[in-house]
């Protein structure tokens, strides 16, 4: 296993889910984590029990769809840490419907949390990564990029659109400085159930995901396996699902 105890790494969404046991896995692995979520009482926790264990973690209040709290994110890790080396694009939203239920403020949503929030990160940490000469941007996108299933065109359409910025972002970064890692899960056991707005959309998921979800320390071991890789190594897509999940 390779050493994580150089890195610095930033992650949004880090109140619950995918992102807290990102941050809790890499800090056990040797990480300095910066924990970023709208919740800051729940960041605070997590951050004081990774600190409990021997861990290294602060936090700092972020909305992904504010640039300027990404920036004060980046910010904010440079200062404490001296550099950031991997930011990792959690957070997102899913208010799934039918397209014929015109659901236009969900969409909006799913766009500006998913897409922009995304473009926030990449406009906050690239700078900062050119400077430093290197950088790693992994994305938490979607298997429902892949497969496109009824209610999710919209959300689909935004983690889609994320992993083609990753693929331009790659295209761009010849020289070799910036690494993208877009990783997609399945049906994953977190509270992404709650932001959908439509209540029998928002019971099939939740049912889904407790008949067969597999747990949000799966797909924190696939960013682990991706930012532990040495600087000429690029881990570009990974898919982590479960097993019996058509």
């Amino acid at each position: 296993m390779l050493s994580l105890h150089d890195k610095t790494i930033a992650i949004t969404g880090a109140s619950g889910g995918i992102g807290e046991a990102t941050g809790r896995l890499l800090a056990r692995r040797g990480a300095a984590v910066v924990l970023a979520a709208r919740r800051g009482e729940r960041v605070d926790a997590i951050a004081r029990d990774i600190r409990e264990e021997g861990g290294r973690a602060t936090t700092c209040v972020v909305d992904v769809t504010k640039a300027e709290d990404l920036r004060r994110l980046v910010s904010a890790t440079v200062d404490e840490y001296g550099r950031i080396d991997v930011l990792v694009n959690n957070a997102g939203v899913a208010p799934i419907s039918l397209l014929a239920d015109l659901d236009t403020e969900g969409w909006s949503a799913m766009i500006d949390v998913n897409l922009r929030g995304m473009l926030n990160c990449v406009a906050a940490a690239l700078p900062v990564f050119h400077e430093q000469g290197s950088g790693h941007l992994v994305s938490i996108v979607s298997v429902a990029g892949l497969t496109t299933p009824p209610s999710m065109a919209v959300y689909a359409a935004t983690k889609n659109a994320v992993r083609t910025v990753h693929e331009g972002l790659r295209r761009e970064s010849t020289d070799g400085v910036v690494r993208t890692t877009a990783i997609s899960p399945g049906y994953v056991r977190t509270e992404l159930a709650d932001s959908m707005t439509d209540p029998d959309i928002r019971d099939v998921t939740r049912k889904n995901m407790d008949a067969m979800g597999i747990s949000p320390e799966a797909v924190a071991r696939a960013v682990a396996f991706a930012v532990e890789q040495p600087q000429d190594v690029e881990i570009g897509e990974i898919n982590v699902r479960p097993t019996v999940q058509g």
